[in-house]
């Protein structure tokens, strides 16, 4: 794996593929209260881009650009989340969005592991360690938490894969499609304060 850094943005020179993982660190699970502090991208090679976010400064724009951008499938591990993050802090919509925790709740119906290190170790064999996943993401970043950072979309393409198959194989990649699709409008609600309640529920 190699990583590599950027502070504000990403560079112009940058060509996103037309898949790829991204994930967020910030100070906390609040986006309105936490600041956004890290994005980390992947091509699904093995080269992993971080990009040290300064909003006091000015907005990503060329990774606002990719964000933005249709045509571009972007796999994350809850997106809920980040997309949430996302929205808020660039006011931006996100589509087209693969979710590997969402699909695996649909098709790994046979346990409750639904964690980005569970589908690691049992769909590609992968270890991870998630030792720096509660640490200060506003400063300087050390070597341990690039790794981490890193580590959280160097296998998401993979993994993305091994869950399209059982997607498939079970009859449930329409249904994913769906719920992935809805991902824009549950973060919408998130925002506007029914973060905590099913608007489903009886």
């Amino acid at each position: 794996m190699k990583i590599k850094l950027y502070h504000g943005d990403l560079p112009e020179y940058f060509e996103p593929s037309s898949i790829i993982a991204l994930d967020s660190e910030t100070m906390g699970l609040n986006p309105k209260r936490d600041k956004l502090c890290l994005v980390q991208l992947s091509n699904g090679d093995e080269i992993c881009y971080l990009v040290k976010i300064d909003l006091s400064n000015q907005k990503p724009k060329n990774l606002i650009k990719i964000l933005k951008n249709n045509k571009i499938q972007k796999i994350f591990h809850f997106a809920r989340f980040d997309v949430s993050v996302f929205k808020y802090n660039f006011k931006i919509n996100i589509k087209n969005i693969y979710c590997t925790k969402i699909a695996s709740k649909l098709v790994r119906t046979y346990t409750d592991k639904h964690g980005y290190k569970d589908l690691c170790s049992e769909l590609i064999n992968k270890n991870i360690s998630k030792t720096e996943q509660s640490s200060d993401w506003g400063g300087e970043l050390t070597s341990e938490q690039q790794k981490y950072a890193a580590t959280d979309v160097l296998y998401l393409h993979k993994i993305k894969e091994k869950l399209d198959n059982m997607l498939i194989r079970e009859k449930r990649d329409k249904l994913a499609k769906a719920c992935f699709d809805f991902i824009e409008h549950r973060t919408d609600l998130d925002i506007s304060g029914w973060m905590d309640q099913d608007i489903f529920k009886h």
